[in-house]
């Protein structure tokens, strides 16, 4: 659940800044041209100049090709460093909650023997012990004690058996 809400959260984001970055709208750019005409008759000279001026809108997603101009504002550059910490945050998240192997032999046996010992303390006994799981027995009832991989302790009343 939370790594699905943070998944969104980066997406919005990523849509966000998009938006932004682009401005959303176009690009209004104005260019002159002027023309210069010369006619020569016998004996006179006239030359007529024209200046057209036309708007010309360009949508903001054409890039220049062959071009080397880096016009990305600072802030852009920010937010897209902004972003790429809270990506490898989530990955660290994430890969540290999957337990990385879990607990080694040696640290679940000592955490089952603790857990044994508190219930041979308040009277029960033990009837048989593997690595990593202890049956204990108090009168007719039966309690099954164990270890996981990531050495978890739980206990699980086991049915009853006559004795």
């Amino acid at each position: 659940m939370k790594l699905s809400a943070l998944a969104a959260l980066f997406a919005a984001g990523f849509l966000v800044s998009a938006v932004i970055v682009s401005g959303g709208r176009a690009q209004v750019l104005t260019s002159t041209e002027t023309t210069v005409e010369t006619t020569t008759a016998p004996g006179t000279t006239e030359t007529v100049e024209q200046t057209t001026t036309r708007r010309v809108i360009v949508p903001t997603t054409t890039t220049e090709s062959g071009s080397n101009v880096d016009d990305t504002p600072t802030w852009v550059w920010v937010l897209l460093g902004v972003l790429a910490l809270g990506v490898v945050v989530l990955l660290v998240v994430v890969f540290s909650r999957r337990g990385g192997g879990g607990v080694s032999v040696e640290e679940r046996q000592r955490r089952l023997d603790g857990a044994i010992g508190s219930w041979v303390a308040q009277g029960w006994a033990v009837e048989n012990q593997t690595a990593d799981s202890a049956v204990l027995r108090r009168g007719g009832d039966l309690m099954l004690v164990g270890v996981d991989q990531a050495g978890q302790v739980s206990t699980k009343p086991l049915p009853a058996t006559p004795t």
